[in-house]
């Protein structure tokens, strides 16, 4: 049996963002061993979704979460224990766990494959696909403790043994406006961790291509549909996830009559979404900030989860 010295779990940061939980690892990995803790099933009710991940170094250090913050000690605590053994596990907690104190506040269970990283060079990959803004996956094999990319991106589950945990690129919002909601929204959007792109004003609508991935929110923020016009053709033939416009019910039926005229048709200008926003009319720029990046995130979760 290894003996392991005592290692307090001891949280470095709050973050749940993918691409911070890889870099922490990469860096953890250069200096000593590295744990990377994935949930990989739910029963019941559960804070997290699959594929949600925690990273541990062997001193116990960890980030990331699988649960609403209830069991991530006791998973960096495992992890430590792993490493020690050189050997991945999967553990439960809650529902069907060995450890009684541990309950979920939601009653479920869920359970968690610790995997002991012996090679970076997986994560390295993931890491540039991400900067490369390219959907990529990790996939986890049980059998063989080790650890593969695909580009073969499927949701999180398990498949003949190996769990695959899909990444996408951060969430960009191209900003166009010269106003204080634009401002506004800016900031809120940086907040929220999403990667703004502001600087593109009209003339430089043609300039684009690269810019506008379909990960990408376009958000026009003008009050004069025609100083929106070349962003907005620009967006419409752009992959997208999201396209939305200021202005009233009525400033949208102008816009849609002039796209009409220069040969638009239905599925295209149905894209857009005008007045822009999760809720109603606003009448100042915090509310139309929050509406907007509220909008912009039920959208994301819609079309990719």
């Amino acid at each position: 049996m290894v003996q392991v010295a005592q290692k307090y779990p001891v949280r470095v940061n709050m973050t749940d963002d993918p691409i911070d939980l890889i870099r922490f690892a990469i860096d953890a990995f250069r200096v000593g061993q590295v744990a990377l803790a994935t949930l990989v099933d739910i029963r019941g009710g559960a804070a997290r979704s699959l594929g949600s991940q925690v990273v541990v170094t062997e001193d116990g250090r960890y980030c990331g979460y699988v649960s609403g913050g209830c069991v991530e000690a006791a998973v960096a605590a495992e992890a430590v224990l792993a490493m020690a053994e050189g050997r991945d596990r999967v553990v439960k907690f809650g529902e069907g766990s060995r450890y009684f104190d541990i309950r979920l506040p939601c009653g479920g269970g869920i359970s968690v494959a610790i995997h002991c990283l012996r090679d970076v060079g997986p994560l390295e990959d993931v890491a540039c696909c991400l900067a490369d803004r390219n959907p990529v996956g990790l996939r986890f094999s049980m059998d063989r403790q080790s650890l593969s990319v695909t580009e073969k991106v499927s949701r999180m589950k398990w498949s003949s043994e190996e769990f695959t945990v899909a990444y996408r690129p951060k969430t960009r919002i191209l900003l166009c406006g010269q106003m204080g909601e634009t401002e506004a929204v800016k900031r809120l959007a940086l907040v929220s961790g999403y990667d703004v792109v502001d600087d593109y004003s009209a003339p430089k609508a043609l300039a684009l291509e690269g810019v506008i991935d379909r990960y990408t929110a376009v958000v026009l923020l003008h009050h004069d549909i025609d100083a929106e016009r070349e962003m907005l053709m620009q967006a419409l033939r752009s992959p997208a996830f999201y396209i939305g416009a200021l202005g009233s019910s009525r400033t949208h039926h102008r816009r849609v009559k002039k796209l009409t005229e220069n040969g638009y048709g239905f599925e295209d200008i149905n894209r857009i979404k005008a007045p822009i926003g999760l809720f109603g009319a606003t009448r100042d720029i915090t509310s139309l900030a929050i509406s907007v990046i509220a909008d912009v995130t039920a959208s994301r979760l819609e079309q990719f989860g």
